[in-house]
């Protein structure tokens, strides 16, 4: 019981630590204003809540183009510990590379769920049709890929569809990439 109530309180832990990582990353390549002046009400907290992790890590990595390498790797290093402090407290049988490919599958996991969520109220929202600097920071962030799918999903009765079939889209990755974490695991 125990290690439960342990292993929950680590894996949310690791889970919003990943997650805003990740957010951080997208946010910057997306171009998206990150100040409260802005009008962005969640950037400051995304950035003060990572740049204990990140901005040591970016010393030593340089961005790839818009892609902010020191957050995705903040993001992994967040999973790395959080398996190995499960590994240690299970004493199972495992090794340093399954860690840290363990680690990957969270991240995208993690990745997966969270985008999930912020088209869940993103399509909430659009249907009240508020107006607010909350609304248009989860447009900026789930257009790109609504944009794609519009195009090859038209209205139905006047209704966006294109949020649940990402939705759809987004449980399918979800599915195979679980198959295909347990076949890399199985290889190692």
């Amino acid at each position: 019981m125990l290690y439960q109530i342990v292993s929950l309180l680590l894996e949310v832990a690791a889970g919003i630590l990943t997650g805003v990582c990740m957010l951080r990353l997208y946010m910057q390549h997306q171009r998206i204003p990150t100040s409260a002046r802005s009008g962005n009400p969640m950037g400051p907290f995304i950035f003060a809540s990572t740049d204990w992790l990140v901005l040591p890590l970016r010393r030593v990595l340089p961005a790839l183009g818009r892609w902010d390498t020191a957050s995705l790797v903040a993001a992994w290093l967040a999973q790395t510990a959080l398996y190995a402090l499960l590994w240690l407290m299970t004493g199972a049988d495992t090794n340093a590379l399954s860690i840290a490919v363990m680690a990957v599958f969270g991240v995208l996991r993690t990745v997966i769920s969270g985008f999930s969520g912020l088209v869940i109220v993103y399509a909430v929202l659009s249907w009240v049709q508020t107006s607010s600097h909350l609304s248009d920071l989860l447009e900026r962030l789930v257009a790109p890929p609504l944009t794609v799918i519009r195009s090859a999903v038209p209205r139905l009765g006047g209704i966006d569809l294109s949020p649940l079939v990402l939705l759809l889209m987004l449980q399918v990755a979800t599915i195979l990439l679980g198959g295909l974490q347990a076949h890399v695991l199985a290889a190692l």
